[in-house]
């Protein structure tokens, strides 16, 4: 009985311990269930389920015309939902090798039989979201949607598409540098337009929630926790996609020819200050050039020749010497202190003018005239190239500008010789963008314009911002002395060191420049070695200047390196393709019509205004067009007329009109108007036909 007693005794703390057990296993299980549910469920959420940062789309950035300079170009990255809730076996059984041989054809990587085995296993182990392809693009997107199964959608086809973008230039390197870069170097700093608009580019991003996938991808799930993000604005520039590309192609030609080491060219709208086209080139280790670096804003360097024009400005705005002034350049070399300044000339031009000084470029004439009349009091002529702003940054809309030097008087690096180097463009560093401006001033009549390479923000399609052509300085010398530096400019082209460029077509007016680039501690020579920077910079037609334009070669190596040859060359290539467009003649030659015309001028305009006119004066006329605004052709002894193109979003052409037609004509289109002089408009800038938005400038000038 006692043992009977001992086997009941232990049964029962035997099964006492396991209730205990089974009690607090129970209790577990409602503590987790209940009361830690929210915990343990957001740890699962955690690793299944992401909130992530949803980059908005980036804004476009646009030629003058519209055109694509930089873009986000969607890309895709495919997935096959293979148990997707709507696909039926029979979708799947007559599709299946429809759609095997489709990926095969647009996709690649496995055959028509390995597609079919991979997706039947896929779709045997119930994968929810097998890898087709990364990397999509659009084009082929759209063909894939068209495949057996996957044209079914994604609920009955099972294909899922997560989108990603990608920045493309799609003129390659036209521009490149300063259009710039995204992500550039390790700290992911952006150059160039890219970086200096960041803001009005980059959008706002939004947040989305992520699924984890076998395999360790990420797809984007619908939820109610997603915020959309709002896209970038698209940002305007001054840039002409044509006139970049005939630039950069002269410029690439060039700097093959001679082995140059980089070089730069800007072309610049006079009236605007708006860059048309800048190319920054340099030899890769391909042989090759690309744009890598901004030498033509950020390169600040000793210009050499081309900073005579300043200079002589400055003395004859201070009264000390007069273009007709004669100098004795002797024989072609001066000694200031222990250096020797010679002209390239080596037995010496002799007595030359100012004008003669400025057209054969001697350095011994202008550091002569220099240091004679400034030698006791250097402050006045410095302090007249500080009245022209050639020692102020031009505060440009792009980041990264090179900082202009010009040394002053009490400076600790001023001495004797500084007057006579700068005299002749050293011991001063300048940028060739630096250089462009105050050129451009000049052919401007004095005004300098701020250059400009972005005109306005846009949002869908709608101007949101305008950024204005802006004045530096009204004038940088007086009329007197912008007339006379005008006139020898086009004496260098004319009877000067460029005479190589002058043409039949069209004047002309420039500088060359010829530098030694200094080699650091060694000087202006490295051993046996000395590299020199050509350039040219000028404008073009001389009588009403158009565009002005700086070429810069820096280092070429088959032994030729003088301005007019090296720099000059490009400068004519683009001016003279820029000039035979049509775009850029004037649209009537008077002389022709002197010559021919039969009847009288009736102009462009408004036609009932125009039919009129010309029923008073009783000329026969011909109308081959319903619409309200027409140019008028000469046929014989009758005026035919020709419809304008008035479609929106298109530049009309204005050309011939009075200026009160052209202004009703340009801003009932939309567009804001910009002139200068009187009379009729005898070019306009953008070309008609351009396609341009609603609110920029249009710039016309008269034929008065």
């Amino acid at each position: 009985m006692a043992i009977r007693d001992e086997i009941i005794f232990r049964s029962g703390i035997v099964y006492f311990i396991i209730a205990l057990f089974a009690i607090a296993v129970l209790a577990m299980i409602l503590v987790l269930q209940i009361v830690q549910h929210g915990k343990w469920s957001a740890m699962s959420e955690k690793y299944v389920y992401q909130t992530a940062e949803m980059p908005a789309d980036r804004g476009d950035i646009l030629a003058m015309d519209g055109r694509l300079l930089a873009s986000s170009v969607p890309y895709y990255t495919i997935y096959m939902d293979t148990r997707s809730t709507g696909m039926s076996q029979a979708i799947w059984s007559n599709g299946i090798n429809g759609l095997s041989a489709g990926l095969e054809r647009l996709v690649g990587e496995r055959s028509a039989s390995e597609w079919k085995t991979v997706l039947t296993r896929a779709r045997e182990r119930g994968d929810r979201y097998f890898l087709i392809k990364r990397r999509v693009d659009y084009q082929t997107l759209k063909q894939l949607k068209k495949l057996p199964i996957f044209r079914e959608g994604q609920f009955k086809g099972g294909m899922v598409a997560q989108p990603e973008n990608r920045r493309i230039l799609p003129n390659s390197d036209l521009a490149a540098r300063t259009i710039g870069y995204l992500n550039l170097g390790t700290d992911g700093t952006k150059v160039g337009i890219e970086g200096s608009f960041e803001r009005e580019l980059a959008g706002k991003n939004g947040m989305a929630v992520k699924q984890r996938l076998t395999g360790g991808d990420w797809i984007t799930v619908d939820d109610a926790n997603s915020i959309r993000s709002r896209d970038g604005n698209d940002v305007i520039t001054t840039i002409d996609i044509d006139l970049q590309d005939v630039a950069s192609s002269a410029l690439k030609n060039q700097l093959k020819k001679h082995n140059a080491h980089h070089g730069c060219a800007i072309v610049m709208e006079v009236a605007t200050g708006d860059i048309r086209a800048i190319v920054n080139l340099e030899e890769g280790k391909d042989k090759d050039y690309h744009e890598t670096y901004n030498y033509a804003i950020a390169e600040s360097a000793e210009p050499g020749s081309t900073f005579k024009l300043p200079v002589i400005m400055a003395a004859l705005e201070d009264g000390v010497i007069d273009t007709g002034d004669i100098v004795d350049t002797g024989t072609g070399s001066i000694k200031f202190y222990n250096k020797v300044i010679r002209d390239t000339k080596e037995e010496g031009y002799g007595k030359l003018t100012v004008n003669q000084v400025f057209e054969l470029s001697s350095n011994v004439g202008t550091s002569k005239l220099i240091y004679e009349h400034y030698k006791d009091h250097p402050r006045d002529f410095v302090n007249r190239l500080y009245a022209m702003k050639l020692n102020e940054k031009l505060d440009i809309q792009l980041k990264g500008e090179g900082e202009p030097l010009i040394r002053y008087p009490g400076d600790k690096f001023w001495s004797g010789l500084s007057l006579p180097m700068m005299s002749h463009g050293y011991e001063v560093q300048l940028t060739p963008l630096q250089i462009l401006t105050f050129y451009n001033a000049v052919a401007n009549d004095g005004r300098m314009m701020k250059p400009r390479f972005v005109t306005a923000v846009m949002r869908n399609g709608q101007i949101i911002k305008n950024f204005e052509p802006d004045v530096i300085i009204n004038s940088v010398a007086s009329r007197n002395t912008i007339r006379k530096a005008r006139k020898m400019m086009e004496g260098v082209v004319e009877r000067g060191t460029a005479t190589n460029l002058k043409n039949a077509n069209y004047r002309i007016a420039g500088k060359t420049g010829t530098a030694q680039i200094a080699q650091g501690r060694s000087g202006y020579r490295s051993g046996m070695r000395i590299s020199y920077q050509a350039s040219f910079v000028g404008y073009f037609p001389a009588d009403k200047p158009l565009y002005s334009c700086i070429v810069v070669i820096n280092a070429p190596s088959n032994g030729v390196y003088y301005g007019n040859l090296v720099a000059g060359s490009v400068f004519r290539e683009i001016s003279d393709k820029i000039y035979a467009t049509n775009f850029y003649k004037d649209y009537r030659n008077a002389e022709i019509l002197e010559k021919t015309q039969s009847v009288p001028e009736a102009g462009n305009g408004y036609r009932p205004d125009i039919n009129l006119v010309l029923r008073k004066f009783d000329v026969k006329h011909r109308k081959d067009t319903d619409s309200d605004w027409i140019a008028t052709r000469e046929s014989g002894d009758t005026v035919k007329f020709v419809g304008v193109n008035t479609t929106k979003g298109l530049v009309p052409d204005v050309r011939g009109m009075t200026l009160r037609d052209a202004f009703y004509l340009l801003e009932n289109s939309g567009y804001r108007v910009r002139y200068r002089g009187k009379g009729k408009v005898l070019r306009q800038s953008p070309e008609h036909g351009a396609r341009y938005f609603e609110g920029q400038i249009v710039s016309l000038e008269m034929n008065l």
